[in-house]
């Protein structure tokens, strides 16, 4: 959707008209009014509420034309979606060309395609977000750059004094610039040309459903133990300290043995490791065989510390929902195999906006390969808010 601003449109011309109209008949009234003054010493009253009327119209004009004349142009979303069709199903381009349109911009000179229509990128997006466990836990963004920066404070010093007292400069730990460069990610879906020539068939739908089967994979393992280099960086992938030590860049850890007797007490320990703010919507992550040895756990008493999800909601131990990550590595030895903490503050998710598509009918005849990318980042944002549980 684009903005453009008319100095003259043909509303504006019609606007004027009526200013000047109004005009003229406000000066002839008021000429009959003084008129009226001159030769009898008052004004006949109709003549004044005339006037009055006049008057109030002209200022509903005036006020009118001093609003910015601001049009909103739609592109012409019925050729949109029909050249975008007829590209996918036929391979035609001119459609695309002929649209005036930087939405569907050709590709970059080393892999070709179009940027994909807003819909697609939705529909990619929703079923990336019903299948991605960090999407759904943690910050997503939308970006148009290439790396998504974000300025984070570090503490602004205070102290106390007297209503007489000196004012001592206080320290600041200043700012710390967040990086989350956007990694490409790639899929080559097939289809059959008698899906493709299917007037009955969806192929954004079906496009987006091989994409995500594709991306989700590659985009779990990435936010948990991706190396950031072409792909996000993953929440293991910081250094792990002991929290004792833990500082800002860092991920803090308790230690954790199941074999000993107070497997329940390490986990509140793990509980109490972030701040309070960030307990508040404090929640598990843990792979389904990590789960499963804590769904055994009782307490002191022979309770249980797992509680089934009711109504749709998730599991809980100890009252915090638990959210299962594939990803997360097995119980063992130097494994972080469980992260508790705040994880909407403390781990981002910055999608670049417009999925590519490339249509490919040569390479694997008799199938169309559609060669399609998308650009994420991701990182921890807050050090504070995630905290792990070393075995």
């Amino acid at each position: 959707m684009t903005k453009e601003v008319k100095a003259m449109g043909s509303e504006g011309k019609t606007l004027a008209a009526e200013i000047m109209a109004s005009f003229e008949a406000y000066k002839q009234a008021n000429d009959e009014r003084l008129e009226e003054i001159e030769q009898k010493g008052a004004a006949d009253v109709l003549l004044d509420e005339k006037l009055r009327k006049i008057d109030k119209r002209l200022d509903a004009l005036s006020l009118k034309a001093a609003r910015p004349d601001v049009s909103v142009s739609e592109p012409d979303v019925s050729a949109h979606n029909e050249a975008w069709s007829q590209y996918l199903r036929k391979g035609d381009e001119s459609g695309l060309a002929r649209l005036d349109t930087k939405a569907l911009s050709a590709g970059t000179e080393d892999q070709g395609g179009y940027v994909a229509p807003p819909e697609l990128d939705r529909l990619i997006e929703a079923r990336l977000m019903q299948t991605s466990p960090m999407r759904q836990i943690a910050t997503v963004r939308q970006t148009s750059a290439g790396v998504y920066r974000k300025p984070v404070s570090l503490g602004v010093g205070a102290q106390w004094a007297g209503e007489t007292e000196a004012r001592a400069e206080t320290t600041t730990a200043g700012l710390s610039l967040l990086e989350f460069p956007a990694g490409e990610l790639y899929a080559m879906p097939a289809a059959t040309q008698t899906l493709l020539e299917d007037a009955y068939a969806d192929i954004d739908e079906w496009l987006a459903d091989e994409v995500e089967a594709a991306f989700s994979v590659q985009e779990s393992a990435a936010f948990v133990s991706g190396d950031g280099v072409g792909k996000p960086k993953g929440l293991l992938d910081y250094s792990i300290v002991d929290e004792t030590v833990h500082q800002w860049g860092e991920i803090g850890s308790v230690a954790g043995d199941f074999t000993q007797t107070d497997a329940g007490d390490q986990l509140i320990d793990l509980i109490h490791t972030p701040k309070s703010q960030f307990r508040v919507n404090g929640r598990f992550v843990m792979n389904r065989h990590t789960a499963a040895v804590v769904r055994k756990l009782k307490d002191g008493d022979g309770r249980y510390l797992w509680a089934p999800g009711t109504g749709g909601e998730a599991a809980t131990v100890l009252g915090y929902p638990v959210t299962e990550m594939e990803d997360m590595p097995d119980i063992g030895a130097g494994n972080a195999a469980i992260g508790f903490g705040d994880f909407r503050r403390g781990y981002l998710i910055a999608d670049r906006q417009g999925a590519r598509v490339l249509r490919d009918p040569f390479s694997a005849k008799p199938y169309v390969l559609f060669y399609t990318t998308k650009r994420v980042g991701g990182g921890v944002q807050n050090f504070d808010s995630i905290k792990v549980m070393v075995f």
